[in-house]
């Protein structure tokens, strides 16, 4: 008897404790993706300055007439355990669409047109779409190369008109 009331005990226990992780199972699950590359440079890439987005705000209309241009956004592409035994430089290509509406310029595209998105390295230099960056100098350990981005208006009479835009352009490092 002793031991059929041991038995029928240890089998609520039991069954108490299926009930707690059937519950525990069903309050929430999820999946962690890890993913990356392992790339032969001189230097790693911080992983937020992979994929970046930069707000260049609200621009009044007539800031842009006429060719005009906003304030630069800065923005930065941050090197990590960067070694430069053999490789001392690197310089930057930026990449995208052209504006039809301003050469030289990052399209854009959304309910907004009539400009585009010009940029400059750290020095102020304009940066061409498709042609390396002056090469800046590397340090060992943490890098970071400084840019700006900014809005400029078409110089077409009443070009420019109102709404959302987005832009993107791509980059690619290259060291020397």
């Amino acid at each position: 008897m002793k031991y059929v009331l041991k038995s029928a005990l240890a089998s609520m226990v039991l069954l108490a404790g299926s009930a707690s992780i059937a519950q525990a199972a069903g309050a929430g699950s999820g999946t962690v993706t890890f993913e990356g590359a392992i790339i032969e440079a001189a230097c790693s890439i911080k992983p937020e300055s992979v994929d970046q987005t930069v707000s260049l705000g609200q621009v009044a209309r007539s800031q842009l007439a006429d060719g005009g241009y906003a304030d630069p956004e800065p923005f930065y592409i941050k090197l990590v355990g960067c070694d430069t035994s053999t490789l001392k430089t690197v310089t930057t290509t930026f990449t995208g669409a052209e504006s039809a509406a301003v050469p030289g310029a990052l399209g854009i595209v959304g309910t907004a047109s009539g400009a585009g998105i010009m940029m400059r390295d750290g020095t102020g230099t304009q940066i061409v779409l498709g042609t390396a960056t002056k090469p800046q100098a590397l340090q060992d350990g943490d890098n970071q190369l400084s840019f700006g981005a900014y809005l400029q208006g078409s110089t077409a009479t009443d070009a420019v008109k109102p709404g959302k835009f987005t832009a993107v352009t791509n980059f690619s490092l290259a060291y020397q």
